[in-house]
């Protein structure tokens, strides 16, 4: 089959411009081998037709995707807003307490690479259906363990992993593929927006559930029934657009090329735009996985400590802490994400290397803020809480920056994998090991000091000093992102538009990083 640029009469116009979405066939010639030479028109009826989609059915697609990100970020730290509960529950140490977000981080990251190699090749829908059905039934089966079967609780949790890593890793691609350009930006700026609302909301809904209820139980009931209408509305209202089709690109059914999932491991494994910023992303994973799990008990440790609030030592424990971080977290977010992202989408009109310079300078504010937020929480609760919001804050303006450089420095077909292998990576390095690490260091530090809340409380106060270090190496690693983004991007745009040649040429082009940018030196 040949197919002919401009081939395609009336090809629609991109979406969010002109409220259509179209793709454009790639030149074969004689043979049919794409990029070759081949003289005279192609025959009738080989090219298919252009895709497109109103852009009020992109905005409707978008919104819905958003309101699952939503539920997602809820299932993600609904835990952590009732961790007291729980450990009293099923009489766990802080220790193993942070095992249950390493079992729901590792089997997110050992999930996602198969995911990513299904959304890059297979049904995005079907794939994100299968994934809300897994961690829903694994959630709401979670209500009902026994305190004799703890296990069976981590257990659980590991299931709702593998059923968000789904999500997280092919719907930013679907909208990578609905919009373009600024409107990209703006669109995934509000569905990074839900990462730190979801997340807020987690603790919320668990701290207002168990008030209202007097058992955490039900908060796993509840979030069941918000996923079967998310589920509903993913099937009737979202679609599955061709890889690149805001691109205006052509996916094409039959005798379209292919490169192996080893090719694509290894093309973004040569793209250092993308290695320096998964590394950065790794940095705030770590210390966004700490500081969410950990925050909530922290707060009311240090409350206890100024003498607001009385020990925990029952099975009903007063969840105001967890409550207020989460609307802190929430406010902090949509302030944050909006932030970022409009300050990327105006810089980088003056400055190319914008966005990775703005996660840059956001992460190296951040680490001091947190760092005094700690310092002062024996001191005062007050400015503890102040400079806790301006390190979430500076935290949150990264989310939608970041999706957008690797949306931009990575050609359409390989998004899907790329997006797997950074939530790999950054799990498997950040977040998977910091809820446990943090842990595991208070618990050490407090078996050696005298059993009182106070040193309880600055075991894991000092366990949580490292985080600061930690953001401080995100911001160096954005820098470095800086460096390479330019010729990254358009190494990207000459794969991604440019005539491809044989597969042999396009592989050796994917692996060498040969394109529009010089090669590395």
């Amino acid at each position: 089959m040949c197919l002919c640029p401009g081939s395609h009469p009336g090809s629609g116009a991109q979406a969010g411009e002109a409220g259509a979405m179209s793709a454009e066939g790639w030149d074969t010639g004689p043979g049919g081998h794409p990029g070759a030479s081949g003289a005279g028109p192609c025959p009738p009826g080989t090219a298919s037709a252009p895709w497109s989609l109103p852009h009020w059915r992109a905005c409707l697609a978008a919104a819905v995707l958003c309101y699952i990100n939503l539920l997602n970020y809820m299932n993600w730290f609904i835990v952590a807003g009732m961790l007291l509960d729980i450990q009293n529950f099923f009489q766990i140490s802080d220790s193993n307490a942070g095992l249950l977000q390493t079992v729901f981080i590792c089997s997110l990251l050992l999930s996602a690479p198969v995911f990513g190699y299904l959304g890059d090749r297979h049904g995005r829908k079907a794939t994100l259906s299968v994934g809300i059905l897994l961690w829903s039934g694994a959630g709401l089966s979670s209500s009902f363990i026994s305190p004799q079967h703890p296990w069976l609780f981590f257990l659980s949790r590991g299931v709702v992993g593998i059923g968000s890593a789904s999500y997280s890793t092919i719907a930013p691609t679907v909208l990578g593929d609905l919009f373009v350009r600024d409107q990209r930006t703006r669109v995934l700026a509000i569905f990074y927006i839900f990462i730190p609302v979801g997340s807020g909301l987690g603790y919320v809904l668990g701290s207002a559930v168990l008030q209202l209820t007097g058992n955490w139980h039900w908060a796993f009931r509840v979030l069941p029934c918000l996923e079967a209408v998310a589920l509903i509305l993913l099937i009737a209202l979202v679609p599955d657009p061709p890889r690149g089709a805001a691109e205006k690109q052509e996916e094409v059914a039959m005798g379209a090329l292919r490169s192996s999932w080893c090719e694509d491991v290894r093309y973004l494994g040569r793209n250092w735009s993308f290695v320096w910023s998964t590394l950065g992303v790794t940095a705030i994973a770590f210390v966004t996985g700490a500081l969410g799990f950990w925050a909530p008990k922290f707060l009311f440790e240090a409350r206890v400590v100024h003498g607001l609030q009385l020990p925990c030592l029952q099975d009903l424990c007063n969840e105001q802490d967890s409550l207020i971080f989460g609307i802190l977290t929430v406010v902090t977010g949509i302030i944050g994400v909006v932030l970022g992202a409009e300050a990327s989408r105006r810089y980088k009109k003056v400055n190319p290397r914008a966005e990775s310079l703005i996660c840059a300078y956001s992460l190296l504010i951040a680490a001091p803020c947190l760092y005094l937020a700690l310092i002062l929480a024996p001191v005062t609760l007050l400015a503890s809480y102040v400079f806790l919001a301006l390190g979430e804050l500076l935290l949150s303006c990264n989310w939608a920056v970041v999706a957008d450089i690797l949306l931009s420095v990575v050609v359409p077909r390989c998004r899907g994998t790329a997006e797997a292998l950074q939530i790999t990576v950054g799990h498997i390095l950040g977040d998977a090991s910091s809820p446990y690490l943090t842990g595991l260091v208070s618990s050490t530090l407090r078996a050696g000091r005298p059993d009182s809340y106070l040193q309880s409380f600055l075991s894991l106060q000092q366990s949580f000093l490292g985080c600061t270090f930690v953001i401080a190496l995100a911001g160096g690693c954005f820098l470095l992102t800086a460096l390479r983004l330019e010729r990254d991007q358009a190494r990207a745009r000459q794969l991604d538009t440019g005539t491809p040649g044989s597969k042999d040429t396009e592989s050796q082009a994917l692996l060498s990083g040969t394109g529009a940018a010089a090669k590395d030196p």
